[in-house]
């Protein structure tokens, strides 16, 4: 599981309970139901409108994405394909054939399979860069839901500050209704504005991040797998595999996959 995801709403929720505490003033005064029908309830009906409701019941399936840590190992990624152009280079393409039922990835076994079965590289290439372009497609309507409701959120906000001032003017003549209308005016634009920068755009840069390490690590089966094809020195293979990797942890990697 990702620690930093885990701690990280609880954390904000926490921090705001404590400062309100700290500060003297009861939780009480910060709830109001109207406020939550508005900015809660408002926000998700305009994003049932805005994406598939297909979309939106997997609301709880793209929250486990956030909490659940990847298990992308690089280096014995790199390990692997430069073990495979070792063997593809000593008993040739058609050796990889019984390691390619031992591949649990997908991705990774399709390719070796191609590679084995003699497809043109080109093919190979357009095959699993198309993968990879649906794979970043469907990343990216879950990540597109988040942003929506980080932009909804805030406007629904809006909206009810201004049903709140509404309602504040026009009970100008009763000064005990003034305070309540007030009350929500300010609330909404708070539940709005927690709702999006503690939960809606942090989950949705969260899964922006596991999209763009889990592309990177397609790309460097990829690029391993049509340089085997092509016959390249296995140290060659592994040079260009390290290209994917920062500098400053290339020779970690290097180590750890020797």
């Amino acid at each position: 599981m990702d620690l930093g995801s885990i701690i990280a709403i609880p954390l904000g929720f926490g921090l705001i309970i404590a400062s309100i505490l700290t500060s003297g003033n009861s939780l009480l005064i910060y709830y109001d139901l109207n406020a939550i029908f508005i900015t809660v309830f408002g926000s998700f009906a305009g994003l049932i409108l805005a994406v598939d409701l297909g979309t939106v019941r997997k609301f709880g399936m793209y929250m486990g994405l956030c909490y659940r840590k990847p298990k992308s190992n690089i280096a014995e990624l790199i390990r692997q394909l430069v073990t495979f152009s070792e063997k593809s280079r000593r008993e040739g393409l058609l050796s990889l054939e019984d390691e390619a039922d031992n591949i649990t990835d997908d991705f990774f076994r399709q390719g070796i399979k191609l590679v084995v079965d003699g497809t043109d590289p080109e093919v190979i290439k357009n095959i699993l860069y198309n993968q990879l372009n649906q794979m970043n497609e469907r990343h990216e309507i879950g990540i597109s839901m988040f942003e929506q409701w980080g932009k909804l959120a805030p406007a629904f906000g809006m909206i009810g500050t201004l049903y709140g001032l509404v309602a504040m003017l026009s009970s100008l003549g009763d000064p005990s209704q003034i305070g309540k209308g007030m009350a929500v005016a300010l609330i909404t634009t708070l539940y709005g504005a927690i709702l999006a920068n503690l939960i809606f755009v942090p989950v949705a840069n969260k899964l922006s991040i596991r999209d763009k390490a889990e592309t990177q690590e397609k790309e460097i089966i990829l690029e391993g797998i049509l340089s085997i094809q092509s016959g390249d020195n296995p140290r060659v293979v592994e040079e260009k595999l390290l290209a994917f990797v920062p500098p400053k942890e290339r020779d970690t990697v290097k180590q750890a996959s020797d």
